[in-house]
């Protein structure tokens, strides 16, 4: 068996994988992701440490002696700064805090030829940024600092006592070679950062240590069992679903991801999207990163004070566009296509008929939105009306995966495995022992198809508005 651990935003789950490919057993374990100033995110990785010990040891319970490898995902972007002991000198900084705006002009100035070897868009949250950030605001500590991790890999730190990335999560960070693939340390003197901060890179399914003693009695596992690199959230997740060379799927959690798995590293010429190296070597995904659609909801749900069955019910008694009720999703900036940490959420068009259920129909239209925006961002990428795959925590109901259909525009596959990120990490694991595990093929459910419903006025409402409040947005 093969124990996945992927360590997102708000939680941690772990995963016992069968060599047959079949769940044994999941566990999960909440940790909370705090804002000591508006507009940061950051997360105590102490916290992380006692989830992933707690969802680990429920999920091998009973198992433990026939775990042959554990692999991990995890949340990307964000940074741990560690000292050489790999004890965190600060809370980490996610991927949704969005402190670094002044960075973000270091890193748009950077050289044409070496922003297309980086192939993405430059983003607050992002590791390039939020290091910056560091340097200047907390300049004791970066100078003090060891290692500059992302969230998976400093876990790992803890599980091996050995310090590594690997390629999809290193992408992620604005300071990665995309075509050379491997760290751009000509972009880090340019910044003027620190390159002993970035560990080795090692491949995603191979072996980068072994569980230690402490480690191993924290997950209730056997000491000396090989840990694979594994890989950031969403290229775990493309693995763990089975996502074949051409497909693309939406994920929706806190963030939304539109991804195309690709063969080739295709840079997008307007940088509006972003490219990430995959889990497997020779693979690439194209992805439009919306920062804000669980995320927002949740907001929205717990300022209604409903229930999310009653959010549901309230927002279906509502007819389509919300009686000219708008809403941008951008709590916390957004990425695709707007790349402007500067957007805020906003209602427009409020009037004494709306009601709770419009406010929440509005905030479901508007997340649904943002990611057709996304969607026509990747342009060529994806075949127009094709079926994307359906995943994550945020897209099982019913009626939000048929408004979902019908402003995107094509079907949705709902995919059948609930914890994709997990299996995708499990899968690493057993593939750095040099096991195939062999999955099933399982049977995807019916699709949602569009119903003929049509969003298109109230789609361009969203988008001129917008553009009317950018300027606003700044003041």
């Amino acid at each position: 068996m093969f124990l996945g651990i992927d360590l997102g935003t708000g939680s941690c789950k772990a995963l016992l994988l069968s060599s047959g490919g079949t769940v044994v057993s999941e566990a999960s374990q909440a940790y909370p992701v705090n804002a000591p100033k508006p507009g940061w995110a950051e997360s105590d990785p102490e916290n992380w440490w006692q989830a992933v010990g707690e969802a680990a040891r429920r999920a091998v319970k009973g198992h433990a002696d026939k775990v042959l490898a554990v692999g991990l995902s995890g949340q990307m972007h964000g940074v741990v700064l560690v000292d050489a002991n790999g004890s965190p000198l600060r809370p980490a900084i996610l991927w949704a805090d969005g402190r670094a705006t002044q960075e973000l002009q270091a890193l748009e100035a950077l050289p044409d030829r070496l922003r297309h070897r980086l192939a993405n868009p430059p983003a607050v949250g992002m590791a390039a940024a939020s290091l910056l950030w560091l340097k200047t605001h907390e300049e004791a500590l970066y100078q003090k600092a060891r290692w500059a991790l992302q969230p998976k890999d400093w876990l790992r730190l803890w599980l091996t006592g050995e310090a590594h990335s690997e390629p999809s999560d290193a992408s992620g960070t604005f300071l990665y070679d995309l075509l050379a693939d491997t760290w751009a340390f000509e972009v880090m003197e340019a910044l003027g950062l620190r390159p002993d901060l970035f560990p080795p890179l090692v491949g995603s399914a191979e072996i980068a240590g072994y569980l230690g003693p402490e480690a191993a009695r924290h997950l209730g596992l056997p000491t000396g069992i090989p840990v694979a690199a594994g890989a950031a959230d969403t290229a775990a997740a493309l693995l763990g679903c089975g996502l074949k060379l051409g497909e693309a799927q939406l994920t929706v959690g806190s963030g939304a991801q539109l991804t195309v798995l690709l063969a080739e590293a295709k840079v997008d010429p307007t940088l509006r999207t972003h490219l990430f190296r995959a889990a497997l070597p020779g693979q690439w995904y194209a992805m439009a990163a919306i920062q804000n659609a669980g995320l927002a909801l949740e907001w929205v749900r717990a300022l209604l004070g409903l229930n999310w069955e009653q959010a549901y019910q309230e927002a279906q008694s509502v007819a389509p566009g919300c009686e000219g009720l708008t809403f941008l999703p951008y709590l916390t900036g957004e990425r695709t296509p707007h790349l402007d940490p500067l957007a805020r959420g906003v209602w427009a068009g409020l009037g004494r008929h709306h009601q709770r259920g419009h406010l929440m129909r509005a905030a479901l239209e508007g997340v649904a939105f943002s990611l057709r925006d996304g969607l026509e961002a990747l342009g060529e990428a994806v075949a127009p009306h094709s079926p994307l795959r359906l995943a994550g925590g945020g897209s099982t109901h019913p009626f939000w995966q048929q408004m979902l259909a019908d402003v995107l525009g094509c079907p949705l596959q709902p995919n059948p495995i609930p914890s994709a990120s997990g299996k995708g990490a499990a899968v690493l694991a057993a593939r750095a022992i040099g096991t195939t595990v062999h999955t099933p093929p399982s049977p995807l459910p019916t699709s949602m198809t569009p119903s003929g419903i049509s969003y298109h006025e109230h789609y361009l409402r969203f988008k001129h508005l917008y553009k009317q409040l950018t300027d606003w947005f700044r003041m």
